[in-house]
């Protein structure tokens, strides 16, 4: 994260301070849900893992991709709800019985849910697990894909 010195804008260049502030948002979003924000975080929740998730578009479909290594496809549950995409499972522990030296990695429930700008077709969603990726492509909705408006000359 940056350090911005303070600068007063004039009232026209009130959207370039809300940007720097949607950015600044951004950023301390990530610090929370990195491992080490995890010591920011009530104490209830530091059993609980967050997967990294990117999430791409196009103008036809939205393209989730969850980071879950060690995980069986078993394992992971995908909902899709009201535009909501919903994924959730479990990590478990291989529960050696040798003290720890160190652990880094994180163990337990997860469930990450996504609300999505369009709507899309559920009925065409695909969800495919390799190498610890998951890739869920969900089209979208033909009322969500933009539409190009021919112009006449009269």
């Amino acid at each position: 994260m940056n350090i911005l010195r303070y600068q007063r804008y004039p009232q026209s260049d009130l959207s370039v301070a809300l940007d720097r502030l949607a950015n600044m948002r951004e950023e301390m979003e990530r610090v929370f849900e990195s491992p080490f924000g995890s010591f920011f975080r009530p104490l209830g929740s530091l059993s609980r893992w967050t997967p990294a998730v990117d999430v791409y578009q196009d103008k036809d479909q939205f393209t989730v991709q969850v980071e879950l290594p060690g995980l069986k496809k078993e394992e992971i549950e995908i909902s899709l709800h009201d535009g909501t995409l919903t994924i959730a499972g479990e990590r478990k522990s291989p529960g050696t019985t040798d003290q720890s030296f160190r652990t880094e990695r994180f163990y337990g429930k997860f469930q990450r849910s996504l609300n999505l700008p369009a709507l899309v077709d559920a009925e065409k969603v695909k969800a495919n697990y390799k190498d610890g990726i998951l890739t869920i492509v969900l089209p979208k909705a033909e009322e969500a894909k933009p539409k190009q408006i021919e112009v006449s000359v009269s």
